[in-house]
């Protein structure tokens, strides 16, 4: 008897232990995947790029933190890598990147990715280590810039806005392309051919050139866009920086809280107390 009696002890055992298992499997999933709004701590990973994204994300995390949300931030130097890590699932959303950036990475990709909102400007400038005004740049100076198409009309039109190059009637805002330079009085030469995190590198190096460089590697380099460019986009440029995710996980409630942390007025003082006019905050 006491044998049958241990028996049934033991399964009972192994049966109570089967369904603990489970329901700790299915808390675990819930947890790290769905994030859907319940009391439970998440966690959500985004990756950006080291400045200035993921410094502003360090200081969104605590703010986080208290809506029970883990935020790990994982730091990018390059444009390439986190879209790829966010297609495939390694990241949740990332914050780096201008919308025509975002539209020409699925164009040339087919990811299906999409972005939740905006974040703030980076105005982008350009710089020379012996030019220092518009007025005495001279006749056949060469243009350094990057080799991301999205960021060519943006260059262009940047240019154009400082009377350098006119572009031929038509072409659509933002979208111009080197051929559509219609006049160019300086006769000026454009390299597009180097990775963004270079043209620090080549500012640094280079005499008699303008390289127009991204603001997030300019802060990164040391650099002050406001006072050390020749001249730069305004605070009213519309390439926007978003928190990007995956198709369908706009709703994501996590996802929104960051943005809305994001989009917070003590988000936007650090912002502007900390970048002085090189990151212009947005609320939409």
């Amino acid at each position: 008897m006491r044998k049958v009696l241990a028996l049934f002890a033991l399964i009972s055992i192994l049966v109570l232990a089967a369904c603990g298992g489970g329901n700790n499997d299915n808390a675990s999933s819930n947890n790290a995947g769905n994030n859907d709004g319940n009391a439970e701590e998440v966690t959500i990973k985004v990756g950006a790029s080291s400045v200035p994204h993921a410094e502003i994300l360090e200081e969104a995390a605590p703010i986080l933190a208290e809506e029970g949300i883990t935020l790990e931030i994982e730091p990018y130097e390059d444009y390439v890598l986190p879209n790829d890590d966010l297609a495939s699932g390694d990241l949740d959303a990332n914050y780096f990147q201008h919308i025509p950036y975002l539209e020409q990475t699925i164009e040339d990709t087919g990811y299906e990715l999409t972005h939740i909102g905006g974040i703030h400007i980076e105005p982008i400038a350009a710089y020379s280590k012996s030019i220092d005004s518009i007025d005495n740049i001279k006749d056949g100076t060469e243009v350094v810039l990057s080799n991301s198409v999205a960021d060519h009309g943006r260059v262009l039109q940047l240019f154009e806005a400082n009377e350098l190059i006119t572009l031929k009637d038509g072409v659509e805002e933002g979208k111009a392309e080197l051929d559509d330079i219609e006049d160019n009085p300086k006769n000026l030469t454009f390299s597009p051919d180097y990775e963004p995190a270079f043209l620090p590198e080549i500012y640094e190096s280079e005499e008699d050139v303008l390289v127009v460089i991204n603001t997030n590697y300019a802060i990164g380099a040391g650099l002050d866009p406001v006072n050390d460019s020749i001249f730069r986009e305004g605070d009213d440029s519309p390439y926007v920086n978003v928190l990007a995710v995956q198709e369908g996980k706009e709703d994501d409630a996590a996802l929104n809280k960051l943005l809305e942390v994001l989009r917070s007025e003590e988000i936007q003082d650090f912002m502007v107390e900390n970048y002085d006019g090189a990151v212009v905050p947005v609320s939409e």
